[in-house]
C-alpha cells in the first residue's frame, strides 16, 4: 500500500471540471512533482490535498486513511507557498516557532527546535531579523523551516521557487533537494518549471487539462514520453519531432529531406502517419552506429556555455541539435540523427508507439 493514494479525484469550480480522475501513488519519503502548463490543475489537485478545496469526487488515503472528512489542521500537513506568508511583525524565530506555539509546544521545547531546523537550514545568523529584512532566498527558507519545525507526515509545496531570480532558484533548489535527502520527508511539489521537476522529483506526474498523462520517473519521463504533449513540454530546447510516413517495407520512415530506418525491432503498417522524436543531444556531431547522417543549413547559433544549440532546416522543418561550445559552425553543419536514442508516436492520437 502506498503511504499516498489519490484515486480518481474529481474537481468542478462553476460548472468547469479542473480534475477528471486522477490516480497518482507515492510512497513514503518520495518527492512528487505535479508539473504541467497554466491551468492544468496542479494547483486544485494540491489545495484538494491540503483539504483547502474538497473534491467533488474521488478519494486523498494518507497512510491508509481518507483525509475527505478531515479538517486542514488535522490532516498533519505542512505547505509551502509561493508567496512565503510569513507574519511581517515577528522575527524570523518567531514565524518559524509560530505553528509549535498554536499547538501547545512548551517554550522551551520550542526554542530548541528552532534552533535545530534553523541549523539544517543555514539560517541561524537569521533568527532575531525580520521579514523585510531579508532577501527573497532567505525568506524561503524561513518558510521551509516553519514547515518543517512541526515534523509533518507530508510536506506540500506551491511554486515556491516562482518569485526568485535565476541565481536563488538554483540556490534554492539544491536546498530542498538536501533538505529531503536529509530528512526523508514526503513532498508534494507543484511547478510548471520542468528542468525544477527533472533535478527535485523522485516521481514525475505530468498534468494537461486535469488529466494525468504520464507518471513516472525522470528518466522514464524524459526518454519514454507515453505522448507527444510529454515529449514537448518535458525537455529545454523542446524534443525534436519530425512527421512521417511508413514506407512500403513497413520498416522504414519517409521524412521530408530524408529516408531512415524506423527505431522499433516492429513493422508497421505501409503508410501510416508517424512523428519521430529526438532529444537535441540525439542530433549531434558525433557518429552514431545505428543512425544516419546528414548535412544541413544552419540558421540558428545559440551558444550557451558549455554547449551550443543548432537550428539546422531539415525540409520545412527546423530541428535542434546540440553540439559542445568548442564545436566549428559553418553554413552548413555534418550531424548524425541518433535512431537508438528516438521515440516513435502515432500523429493522429500522438501517442507513443511500442
Amino acid at each position: 500500500m502506498a503511504f499516498i493514494e489519490i484515486e480518481r479525484l474529481e474537481r468542478t469550480i462553476g460548472g468547469l471540471q479542473i480534475l477528471k480522475g486522477v490516480d497518482i501513488r507515492l510512497e513514503k519519503g518520495g518527492f512528487l512533482v505535479l508539473v504541467g502548463p497554466s491551468g492544468c490543475g496542479k494547483s486544485t489537485l494540491l489545495n484538494a490535498i491540503a483539504g483547502l478545496q474538497p473534491p467533488t469526487a474521488g478519494d486523498i488515503r494518507i497512510d491508509g486513511q481518507s483525509v475527505l472528512g478531515l479538517h486542514p489542521s488535522k490532516r498533519d500537513i505542512a505547505m509551502v507557498f509561493q508567496s512565503y506568508a510569513l507574519y511581517p511583525n515577528m522575527t524570523v524565530a518567531g514565524n518559524i516557532a509560530f505553528p509549535l506555539e498554536m499547538a501547545g509546544v512548551p517554550a522551551a521545547q520550542r526554542a530548541v527546535d528552532v534552533a535545530a531546523v534553523a541549523k539544517t537550514l543555514q539560517i541561524e545568523h537569521l533568527l532575531d531579523r525580520r521579514p523585510g529584512q531579508l532577501s527573497g532566498g532567505q525568506r524561503q527558507r524561513v518558510a521551509m523551516a516553519r514547515a518543517l519545525v512541526r515534523k509533518p507526515r507530508l510536506f506540500l509545496f506551491d511554486e515556491p521557487l516562482s518569485n526568485l531570480d535565476a541565481k536563488l532558484r538554483v540556490e534554492v533548489r539544491a536546498e530542498i533537494r538536501r533538505l529531503h535527502q536529509a530528512t526523508g520527508a514526503t513532498i508534494i511539489y507543484v511547478t510548471h518549471d520542468q528542468i525544477e521537476a527533472m533535478t527535485l522529483a523522485t516521481q514525475i506526474v505530468v498534468l494537461k487539462d486535469g488529466v494525468v498523462q504520464q507518471a513516472g520517473a525522470p528518466a522514464e519521463i524524459y526518454n519514454a514520453p507515453a505522448n507527444m504533449f510529454v515529449a514537448d513540454f518535458m525537455g529545454a530546447p523542446a524534443m525534436n519531432m519530425l512527421p512521417g510516413t511508413v514506407g512500403l517495407d513497413g520498416q522504414t520512415l519517409q521524412l521530408e529531406g530524408a529516408e531512415v530506418a524506423l527505431p522499433l525491432a516492429v513493422t508497421l503498417e505501409p503508410g501510416r502517419a508517424v512523428t519521430l522524436g529526438l532529444r537535441p543531444e540525439a542530433v549531434s556531431a558525433e557518429r552514431a552506429p545505428e543512425g544516419v547522417a546528414l548535412e544541413l543549413p544552419v540558421e540558428m547559433v545559440e551558444p550557451t556555455g558549455s554547449d551550443v544549440f543548432l537550428g539546422l532546416r531539415l525540409g520545412a522543418r527546423l530541428i535542434t541539435a546540440r553540439l559542445p561550445a568548442t564545436a566549428e559552425v559553418g553554413a552548413r553543419q555534418a550531424v548524425w540523427l541518433d535512431l537508438s536514442r528516438a521515440v516513435l508516436f502515432d500523429s493522429r492520437s500522438g501517442a507513443r508507439i511500442g
